[in-house]
């Protein structure tokens, strides 16, 4: 059976929409079978591996909303082992038009039950935000997966989200974990960057992850041609970097996958 993972927090620019394109990729470039679920109506990860939203005939809105078959909605994509669910504007609308629907928290996780069992993972990005179609994303999800830019107000923001996450449990979804923090979008050429870090360390009881993925030139690039880093530069430190949180997620899940990567000394820092 598939694990269904939520890759969220509320908020913007932590680097959330780029975990989940570049980690999705990575663990299926691992020879795992992954489903990229774009529940955001800005459609950054749709566009981000190459699929442009205004040709989507059936998307994450379709499903939800009028109950279209999710496997229609699915796509391939360039990346080996990569699927997707994709968004797009349409679902800007869609927390209004779902308000008076019975068990509305629940769409998401009727939408994914008919195909969660073909994918070894199924990673949902959600909206920047802790509304409905959040709620559904964690409602339907096994797992949160929660990056966190290294910087302190992005520490308020893993704050409300711990809240959110534990109403869902006590409320709609019981066997609701959290899989990790990612610290993300890492510069070593700021004292300040280090110092979230320990910060981190010393306040946070959930699991943090060992990998830190790291501001780089070539993650930034990467969306504009549609690919995930790993496809556009593979040996690009931004790669690496999700490469090896992708083992590292493996391994959690108790996945032994045999992977030699090349590591680099290079500081590639530039936006």
């Amino acid at each position: 059976m598939g694990k269904i993972i939520a890759i969220a927090n509320q908020k913007g620019g932590v680097g959330k929409t780029t975990t989940s394109i570049n980690l999705a990729a990575s663990i299926a470039i691992l020879d795992k079978k992954v489903l990229l679920v774009d529940s955001d109506p800005q459609a950054n990860a749709t566009s981000g591996v190459g699929i442009d939203a205004s040709t989507v005939e059936v998307d994450t809105y379709e499903c939800l909303v009028h109950g279209a078959d999710p496997k229609s909605a699915i796509m391939a994509t360039n990346t080996a082992n990569l699927s997707l669910i994709p968004s797009s504007i349409n679902l800007v609308g869609a927390e209004i038009e779902m308000v008076d629907f019975e068990k509305r928290e629940y769409k998401m996780r009727e939408m994914l039950s008919s195909i969660k069992d073909d994918y070894d993972y199924i990673f949902i990005d959600c909206l920047p935000s802790l509304g409905l179609i959040t709620v559904n994303a964690l409602t339907a999800a096994d797992a949160v997966l929660i990056p966190v830019q290294c910087e302190f107000f992005s520490l308020e923001g893993y704050g409300k989200l711990k809240n959110t996450i534990n109403l869902v449990k006590s409320n709609l979804n019981p066997d609701l974990e959290i899989e990790g923090i990612v610290m993300s979008m890492y510069d070593k050429r700021l004292r300040m960057a280090n110092m979230v870090i320990e910060e981190v360390k010393n306040i946070v009881t959930d699991r943090i992850f060992d990998t830190i993925i790291h501001r780089n030139s070539k993650v930034g690039e990467a969306p504009s041609l549609g690919q995930p880093v790993i496809v556009y530069d593979a040996a690009s430190k931004g790669a690496i970097n999700f490469l090896n949180l992708a083992l590292e997620f493996l391994k959690n899940n108790g996945s032994d996958v045999q992977y030699s990567l090349q590591t680099t000394d290079e500081d590639d820092t530039a936006e």
